[in-house]
């Protein structure tokens, strides 16, 4: 029997949350990553970073470019590259989805959160999504405040 979606346990490692700021979120999907041992070793430490990083296709794979998985201190010769590119597993029917959404429409992909699921796999929330203008952030900003202020004064008066 398969658990719902919505609850399975996840252990969360790194999310980028300037990415909700930056982009306009059209489409989420969750994609594998092929990880070297030091790496996995590395995120269970939680010391990656994700918010500077993209993915893109090249040579008909899907590859997440910039992303940082420090070295594993206890790695010695066997360590990674903390920058080095990483494979996505995505299926092939997303994959032709994603890359004509990138292709066509001037989509983006950005990786939103970095976590281990249930079966203790590295897995990346990727987003589709389309730049936003200046004036669309700060219209975002702007409701953001007023929805603090919002709670603010019923918490207040109740």
């Amino acid at each position: 029997m398969k658990k719902p979606k919505n609850n399975t346990p996840r252990k969360l490692i790194a999310e980028n949350r300037r990415a909700r700021y930056d982009y306009e979120i059209l489409d989420t999907i969750e994609a594998g990553l092929v990880l070297a041992g030091t790496e996995v070793k590395s995120l269970r430490k939680n010391q990656t970073n994700i918010a500077e990083s993209y993915a893109s296709f090249e040579n008909g794979e899907f590859w997440l470019i910039n992303s940082y998985i420090p070295e594993y201190t206890e790695g010695n010769r066997f360590n990674h590259d903390p920058r080095r590119l990483r494979k996505l597993l995505v299926s092939r029917r997303e994959m032709s989805r994603l890359f004509n959404a990138t292709a066509r429409e001037g989509m983006t992909i950005v990786p939103l959160k970095l976590y281990f699921n249930d079966q203790g796999r590295a897995k990346l929330e990727l987003a589709v999504g389309r730049g936003k203008k200046n004036h669309d952030k700060r219209e975002t900003e702007k409701n953001r405040d007023w929805n603090r202020e919002k709670s603010r004064l019923l918490r207040d008066r109740g």
